[in-house]
């Protein structure tokens, strides 16, 4: 049991991401933080976001989460607000926050849709929360980051349909021997060693795994394995390791790649990284090795990942047991000061 707390608010806090394509390059602005961007990488990203017209699905998605977690909260309570604000993108973090403290909430348990803890996913959200807040001032809301989600019994069973869901997609005679392999976002060796990345995305794949009974199929001892995206083509500095375009390439010269089923288990919603390298990239790629490809739609506003972000708000308040699954238990409610937090970084 854990002591409670009122809140008279929630908050979802996502990445964001432009809607059309004069949000583009203000996006990748204040992704940059004002940096210059070098010519070719801008023109690459631009590129990208007009195959789709600019618009990237995660704020459409957010939107829905934002209404299914509000529908839920009236109906089963606890009944308060569903604020959200994002960290590049309208509405920004601190102009929701604003907007919070004008309408006199107090408290709010905030959701950040990042379900593994790193400097980047986790360090840079409580960061932002706190510029937010001393942008306000004097009546800003305190804002509590809820725990760790990585392992929590609804982020597993939405996770598991999802994957389910996509198996269903393969032809049936490619489903036996298909590899179950989970993508997640790639970062530099260091960064992903100053928080529990690693673990908590082992722990997630291996529930899951479990959760849709893949254990020792496919020649994988576990069920599953896990590959990272999104890593820049030129660094000088180690980044997390296998690499996904260049790990399918590997099982298929060894003759170990009949069919792929991907599931982006390290993004809540989709987006762009997740719809152009799974789908743009990795799946021309597998159509030229000649390898049946599918991935899983991330958990969004799944049923059980939508009575997830209750449960968590309703066991802050009521002092509650925390659930979870696996050996590692729930994670703590505050997260240490040193946490995620790279070396020499104050």
């Amino acid at each position: 049991m854990t002591s409670s707390v009122e809140y008279d608010a929630v908050l979802l806090i996502t990445f964001g991401g432009p809607e059309r394509s004069d949000e583009v390059v203000p996006f990748l602005e204040k992704l940059f933080h004002g940096k210059p961007i070098p010519e070719k990488q801008l023109e690459a990203i631009v590129e990208r976001y007009a195959i789709f017209d600019g618009e990237s699905p995660i704020n459409g998605q957010s939107r829905a989460l934002v209404g299914a977690w509000f529908d839920r909260l009236q109906a089963d309570g606890p009944s308060v607000p569903v604020y959200w604000g994002t960290r590049y993108s309208h509405p920004l973090l601190a102009d929701t926050i604003g907007q919070m403290a004008e309408d006199g909430i107090k408290r709010a348990a905030a959701l950040v849709a990042s379900p593994f803890g790193s400097p980047y996913t986790c360090r840079d959200y409580l960061d932002e929360i706190d510029r937010a807040c001393e942008t306000i001032g004097e009546g800003s809301p305190k804002i509590d980051k809820l725990r760790a989600f990585f392992n929590h019994p609804g982020f597993i069973e939405a996770t598991a349909q999802r994957v389910r869901e996509a198996f269903a997609k393969l032809p049936e005679v490619s489903r036996e021997s298909a590899r179950l392999v989970f993508t997640v976002h790639g970062l530099p060796v260091q960064m992903a060693e100053a928080g529990p990345y690693v673990r908590q995305i082992e722990e997630s794949c291996r529930l899951v795994a479990e959760a849709v009974d893949r254990a020792g199929v496919c020649g994988q001892p576990d069920g599953w394995d896990v590959v990272y995206q999104s890593i820049p083509s030129r660094t000088i500095e180690p980044w997390l390791e296998p690499e996904i375009g260049s790990q399918l390439v590997r099982w298929h010269e060894a003759d170990e790649l009949d069919a792929v089923v991907l599931v982006p288990i390290g993004f809540v919603f989709e987006n762009l990284e997740v719809v152009y390298d799974l789908d743009f990239e990795i799946g021309p790629l597998c159509e030229k090795l000649g390898v049946p490809m599918v991935r899983s739609a991330p958990v969004a506003s799944h049923e059980a990942f939508v009575e997830m972000a209750c449960d968590l708000v309703r066991e802050r308040m009521a002092g509650s047991e925390r659930a979870a699954l696996g050996s590692m238990g729930p994670g703590p409610d505050r997260c240490a000061d040193d946490c995620c937090r790279l070396k020499g970084k104050e």
